[in-house]
């Protein structure tokens, strides 16, 4: 998933010109399109700007205002920047309107600026964008190790199956060894049985044989005078 979203959207940081209402006053600006989620992108805009312009920077819901700042790249001398950044359907805005202080940023009153202008919010939108895809590169490696490590995971898991099937084996040799010492063991006590009635038999016959004897011992007795 982390993979397929590196390529989900093309890498295009449009600029155009649009007007916006700012409490209730029309305003001609500069807006940059961003395909990535608003609130990321309106949190690392004003990041930027109070990096650079500090406490000049105002946020009043969403609309922020810098009186007397100077963006180098744009204009040398101090300008009044009014933004806001808007989310859309496809992902964000950032727009501008820029006060000169001789003219308002245009694409035709003011060719030079709007160039500085466009690649300042393409600058911007730019590095978003490789910032993101860092992201989702370190998501990726870390998916990946993720994967590489359940693969070993299972991997181990079968040669443990193997290990416990080769016991097996070697413990039913085992039983089966056992199995045959016991037959053995059996057809051993069968014969002694087999051979202790025989004694039996031969015992009792010499007792016969003892009583016979005794009789005849005694006849004699018996028989004296």
């Amino acid at each position: 998933m982390c993979l397929a979203a590196l390529n989900s959207y093309a890498q295009k940081s449009v600029v155009d010109e649009a007007d916006m209402s700012i409490n209730n006053i029309p305003r001609k600006g500069q807006r940059v399109s961003i395909q990535l989620d608003s609130r990321k992108i309106e949190a690392s805009w004003l990041k930027q700007l109070n990096e650079k312009f500090g406490n000049k920077v105002k946020n009043n819901k969403g609309v922020i205002t810098m009186d007397g700042v100077t963006i180098e790249e744009i204009a040398p001398n101090p300008i009044r920047v009014i933004s806001k950044v808007d989310a859309t359907p496809t992902g964000t805005t950032v727009w501008w309107s820029i006060d000169l202080g001789n003219a308002y940023l245009g694409k035709d009153a003011t060719p030079v600026q709007w160039k500085s202008a466009e690649k300042y919010l393409k600058d911007f939108a730019r590095s978003m964008y490789r910032e993101d895809l860092v992201a989702q590169i370190t998501e990726s490696e870390r998916a990946l190790v993720t994967s590489q490590n359940n693969h070993m995971a299972v991997i181990e898991k079968a040669n443990k199956i193997k290990q416990d099937i080769e016991k097996n084996k070697a413990r039913k040799v085992e039983i089966q060894q056992m199995l045959a010492a016991n037959a053995a063991e059996l057809l051993q006590y069968n014969n002694q049985i087999d051979l202790n009635l025989k004694e039996q038999e031969a015992a009792r016959a010499d007792i016969v044989n003892m009583r016979v004897a005794l009789e005849s011992v005694k006849e004699r007795l018996n028989k004296i005078e």
